[in-house]
Order: structure tokens, then sequence, then C-alpha cells
């Protein structure tokens, strides 16, 4: 499933603009030099706090849980595999489908349709994986949220397809490494918090541009 995105926006590409086009669609996913370096924390260290503060939540519930065994040597190797997921993904979603729905949209709201049909994509393997109604419903609307938060990024990132890739790799990652490898991730508390998080950044950026805080001076 995750390379229908990328296959899809490949042809609507080559249709529109040949192999010029898809070269140019293809390259956007190696485009990280453009990052400003602050954007790097947000980038890989966001989710991870979240996941750190749903974990102490559900503690703090009295929710029973394993001490937590991160297994560092596992870290990479995930990061790789879901980056690579993440490419076949985030080409289609932002590389290709975003910007163009942006214009007529603004940027809240390309990223909810964007967000929408993504958590639609995603329905059925949880379907299929024999999850509660309650863990499909709370984890596909808090990505609906996560996709607000990469569209954040993405923007801020002058529009780095690389920085889309990246967020949604250690976003996965951060869910795989909940004690213990994911056991008792919950999307309940997880997802709160994500889109506590989501609605701070569209009041603090603004829902037309996700990017011009309104604090600044």
């Amino acid at each position: 499933m995750v390379l229908i995105p990328i296959i899809a926006a490949v042809i609507l590409v080559h249709r529109e603009s040949g192999r010029e086009g898809v070269k140019a669609l293809l390259k956007r996913a190696f485009d990280g030099i453009k990052i400003p370096p602050a954007w790097y924390l947000p980038i890989f260290l966001l989710l991870p706090l979240i996941m750190v503060l749903s974990y102490t939540w559900l503690r703090l519930a009295g929710s029973p849980l394993p001490d937590p065994e991160i297994p560092l040597l596992m870290v990479p190797v995930y990061l790789l595999m879901f980056t690579a997921a993440g490419i076949g993904e985030e080409l289609g979603w932002m590389g290709y489908a975003f910007d163009p729905l942006e214009e007529r949209w603004r940027a809240l709201g390309a990223a909810l349709i964007v967000g929408i049909v993504w958590q639609l994509w995603h329905l059925l393997p949880d379907i299929q994986a024999g999850e509660s109604a309650s863990w499909i419903f709370w984890q596909r609307v808090s990505s609906v949220a996560l996709r607000v938060l990469i569209a954040w990024v993405y923007i801020n990132t002058g529009r780095s397809v690389f920085a889309a890739i990246a967020f949604h790799a250690v976003s996965n990652v951060g869910v795989y490494l909940f004690p213990n490898y994911g056991s008792h991730y919950d999307p309940f508390t997880a997802g709160v918090l994500i889109i506590v998080v989501a609605v701070v950044v569209v009041f603090l950026w603004g829902p037309r541009t996700l990017s011009r805080p309104r604090l600044a001076t």
C-alpha cells in the first residue's frame, strides 16, 4: 500500500510533465539540504516527546504498563524501514497532492483533505488487523491531526518533502518503540496529545498558511 501514492503521483506527473517532471518529483525525497537547522528539533523530537507524555499519562492513570525496554540497536533499523515507506507515501501526499490543494483550500484545509484521504486509506488494514472500533477511531482521528503537523513541518522547511518523510518516519518509530514494541501503545492518549499540539500550531502559525507565527515580533 505504501507504494501506491508514489506510483499514482509518478503516473500523473509523467502525463503532465514527462520524464523531467518525474525526475524532479523523485529528487524531492532527498531535498533535506533546504531544511533550516532549527527545524530538525521538531522533526526528530516532537513525536517522541508526545509518546513519552502518553506513557506518563497512562502510568499516572494506573494502567498496567511494562517497564520501558528501548532496543537501541533497532532504532536505526526502524528509522530506515519507515523512511523507505515514507518516501512511497509522502512523495504522493505532500510532493504531489498538497500544493495544488493548498492553492484552493489554504494550508489547513489542504492538510485536512489529505489527512482524511490518508486515513481512509489506512482504515481497511486496521479492520483486517482486528483492532477495536475505539482504537481505530482514535488512531484515525489523531492521524488527521498528525497530517496537520506534517504540513506545518513541510511548509516551514522550505516545502521539503524529506522533512515530511522524516517526521512521518519518526512518528511510526515512536509507535513501534512504545513499551514494548508497540504492545501498549494507546491511540487515545497519544491522539489527544497530538490533537492538542496540532490545535496549538494552527492557533500560533495561522490556518491560512501555517507559516506565520502570530506571536512573532
